[in-house]
């Protein structure tokens, strides 16, 4: 892929998130204990979302710390954080054990609380406008590495460290760094893992997960038979192959129309609005005929339009529209009844922008791989 990095990469232990029920009762097996001990992890991990061993004193103390060790090691560790709007839009920047970095995005709203999360280090997809494509791809997460972004945000609201008071995750929207289908089989473990019931999960409904991609459609289409609720949304932001070829390059390989009768393939299948994505950006995307031909692509389908202001990194060329050109946009696509929303901006005074945090980080040289 694009932007391809040459690091030596490290995989990642083997974690509870990673196995389902059975597999972490023949884990604890393979370890000399007794299986149920898995089960006890869980519980500890899911249901008090704690993986410090001095916290599972229902656990012998001779096994207590050489099963916690094994089965939860420490994946990611945080080494940035940065917050807006009061505390509740909180941002981390995370070091995976062989150096990547990668991030996640915790919003606290009056009646919900999304959490953002990244299923890759880097992205491949090399989309000119994305500061994580730009980056290139270093690796695929694991299930457990993605999962454990959900973890660290549910524990932080659980224990009252995010304004607010005590709280739980309520969405969670695969849009952060990566391309979540191009790393399908850890998305979809790390999809079942969030929405499995306490204490085989953190009991998330699928229906309020969602999943991104920028088209890849061979994997949308093997979606769609996963009999899964979760939402899909596609990057769009293009109705036309002219546009589209430039602003997403895997356009090249699977045009508007195929990539566009694979969400609404999902979405007849699972019965959940398709969530066109639609970054705005001034004088490139968004002139209203783009907006009526976006429209006439839509017309009658179960989809909705999530329009996106874009949050240019810095040095780049691409500007978000102006208010007048949105709102331009947006008649237009209400004039075809088209249903449409304006995505909240938070977090541009925190490097919002997926992708740039870690790319300070990076020329800093804080990503130091352990060889």
């Amino acid at each position: 892929m694009a932007g391809q990095s040459t690091r030596r990469v490290t995989r990642p232990p083997r974690h509870l998130a990673d196995l389902d029920p059975a597999g972490r009762r023949a884990a604890a097996a393979e370890l000399g204990c007794e299986p149920f001990r898995g089960d006890q992890l869980a519980r500890h991990y899911f249901a008090r979302l704690t993986d410090e061993s001095g916290d599972m004193t229902d656990l012998p103390a001779g096994i207590r710390d050489g099963l916690a060790q094994a089965l939860l090691p420490k994946l990611l560790t945080g080494v940035h954080e940065a917050s807006s709007d009061g505390g509740t839009t909180h941002k981390t920047l995370w070091r995976a054990v062989d150096g990547a970095l990668v991030e996640s995005v915790l919003m606290r709203y009056p009646d919900r609380v999304t959490m953002c999360v990244s299923s890759q280090a880097g992205c491949g997809m090399a989309c000119p406008f994305c500061a994580t494509g730009q980056a290139g791809l270093t690796r695929n997460l694991s299930a457990a590495e993605i999962v454990g972004q959900v973890f660290a945000g549910a524990q932080a609201l659980a224990r009252g460290r995010i304004p607010g008071g005590p709280g739980r995750i309520s969405n969670v929207v695969f849009m952060g760094m990566g391309e979540p289908l191009a790393n399908y089989q850890a998305v979809l473990t790390a999809v079942r893992r969030l929405s499995d019931p306490v204490p085989q999960g953190l009991g998330i409904s699928q229906r309020s997960l969602t999943v991104s991609t920028v088209g890849l459609v061979p994997a949308m289409r093997r979606l769609a038979g996963e009999g899964l609720t979760a939402r899909l949304a596609l990057s769009l932001h293009a109705p036309d192959d002219e546009l589209r070829d430039e602003l997403v390059p895997v356009n090249r390989r699977w045009k508007v129309a195929s990539a566009l009768e694979a969400a609404f393939g999902y979405a007849s299948t699972t019965g959940r609005r398709v969530s066109i994505e639609y970054a705005l950006i001034s004088g490139i995307n968004d002139q209203p005929w783009r907006a009526r031909a976006l429209a006439s692509l839509l017309a009658g389908e179960l989809a909705h339009v999530n329009l996106i202001p874009l949050n240019p990194t810095p040095g780049s060329r691409w500007t978000a529209s102006t208010p007048a050109a949105t709102r331009a946009f947006v008649e237009v696509l209400q004039a075809g009844r088209v249903p449409v929303t304006i995505r909240d901006t938070r977090g541009r005074d925190i490097d919002g922008a997926c992708g740039q945090l870690a790319a300070d980080a990076a020329s800093s040289g804080l990503a130091l791989a352990q060889a």
